[in-house]
């Protein structure tokens, strides 16, 4: 069942395009579930699944059969994770806890079932799809042809994400080195980053005070 938390999500996700009836099923059978940061909430591969974000900040990211992976996209409240391995299959792609973080896990055979017999939960899937697709480009466009700025806060949220804590344990030279810098450079932006509440730096350390704070650094859209 829902709570006051998963419903204000709700009202500020696609979910709440659907018939009324609709939802009220989804919120009949779905469950909430809490995960600290660093958890794994999905491992690639495994059995398709779809959840509303509730709380927190999550990463998705693709693995390769070497183990390595890159995120494509961040979750935060009002995002649905698992929309596209519920319509085309398990993927190589896995979802891990950023922050402390809640979900509110759906049941795919009602959403399925709902998009069977309805044309208007099909459209509201389909525009979801459309949206994804554009945040992971936007995502890609970061990565690529971003700031500085931007880079080194992505780089800063992977690097914790990989860690499974919210901090890494990098040299200034190697974060220049990683996005593609020189050392003066990230050592000015992480400065502000610090001046700005954002992170706290040692030695060889730096921990995220607001991973939220990051992500928006980072160059992602408010709506994900």
């Amino acid at each position: 069942m829902a709570d006051g938390e998963t419903e204000d999500a709700l009202a500020h996700s696609f979910l709440a395009e659907l018939p009324a009836e609709v939802i009220s099923e989804l919120r009949a059978g779905g469950e909430r579930a809490d995960y600290p940061a660093g958890t794994t909430v999905y491992q690639p591969g495994s059995e398709p699944r779809a959840a509303l974000v509730v709380r927190g900040l999550l990463r998705v990211f693709l693995a390769s059969l070497e183990a390595r992976q890159v995120t494509v996209r961040y979750a935060r409240p009002g995002d649905v994770l698992g929309i596209a391995v519920l319509v085309g299959g398990p993927a190589s792609v896995g979802v891990q806890a950023v922050e402390p973080s809640g979900l509110f896990r759906l049941s795919s055979r009602t959403l399925l079932a709902a998009a069977r017999r309805d044309a208007r939960v099909s459209w509201a899937i389909a525009g979801e799809l459309n949206r994804r697709l554009y945040d992971t480009l936007e995502q890609t466009a970061v990565n690529a042809f971003g700031s500085v700025r931007q880079r080194v806060a992505a780089h800063l949220l992977d690097l914790a994400s990989a860690q499974q804590e919210p901090a890494g344990r990098v040299s200034q030279q190697e974060l220049a080195d990683a996005v593609g810098s020189v050392r003066e450079v990230v050592a000015r932006v992480l400065r502000e980053l610090r001046v700005a509440g954002v992170i706290a730096t040692a030695a060889d350390r730096i921990v995220i005070l607001d991973a939220a704070r990051l992500y928006a650094e980072s160059g992602g859209s408010a709506g994900l």
